[in-house]
């Protein structure tokens, strides 16, 4: 059986996110794959990708892999990374795109009017770097990682869920925004852990040894 399946629908580079699993995980199997059957096959999901909204739902439906990871996310351990956060909602600004559906809400670009910190210094988009995140709810995949910790992050969209109760974890960019939501055995972030260091790898670390269970 494979251990875990990284989804490879052709949107980013994804060696980072599986070489620092297999460093947290060093005796487990890690895949990257674009077949269904081994998605199908895998104890657990990772779900990454960078680039347009639109682009990345056209390559899941070329690939395939729409139905896989719908059924990957309604029952196996599940970690969304980046785009694989967003997708997992029902629609996107970034070019009208309808997501996956899977988690109900909207997926929204930084408002330029907003663009300033307190003493009225502009803010770029994408928001590129590190930041905060504060913790929302207790969840085993926030073991070992204090609140407000920082984590890297490299975007211009970002989730408004219809439902709060889902929301485990916001940063600043200059407003609140979520950047990542919780619901059953679907843990999803907006930052990269891949790239976050210290804190990033215990995420990956968390998430190999984490039932699926809130």
């Amino acid at each position: 059986m494979i251990d875990i399946a990284v989804v490879d629908y052709g949107m980013g580079n994804l060696r980072s996110v599986s070489k620092a699993l297999e460093h947290v995980a060093p005796n487990r199997q890690v895949v990257v794959t674009s077949d269904p059957s081994q998605i199908d096959a895998a104890g657990r999901v990772v779900f990454p990708g960078q680039g347009a909204m639109p682009d990345c739902m056209r390559e899941l439906e070329a690939r395939g892999l729409r139905d896989a990871v719908i059924r990957a996310a309604a029952g196996k351990p599940f970690l969304g990374i980046c785009i694989g956060l967003q997708l997992l909602f029902e629609h996107s600004e970034e070019g009208n795109a309808a997501g996956l559906g899977i988690l109900p809400g909207e997926v929204i670009r930084f408002a330029r009017a907003d663009m300033h910190d307190a003493v009225g210094h502009k803010l770029k988009v994408p928001h590129m770097g590190w930041n905060q995140v504060y913790q929302t709810v207790s969840h085993p995949m926030w073991n070992q990682i204090a609140d407000g910790e920082r984590f890297y992050y490299v975007h211009s969209y970002y989730v408004v869920p219809r439902n709060e109760g889902i929301i485990a974890g916001y940063s600043e960019y200059p407003a609140r925004f979520t950047s990542v939501v919780a619901k059953d055995n679907i843990f999803a972030v907006q930052f990269h852990p891949e790239k976050s260091q210290h804190a990033g790898l215990q995420l990956l670390s968390n998430f190999v040894q984490w039932d699926g269970r809130p």
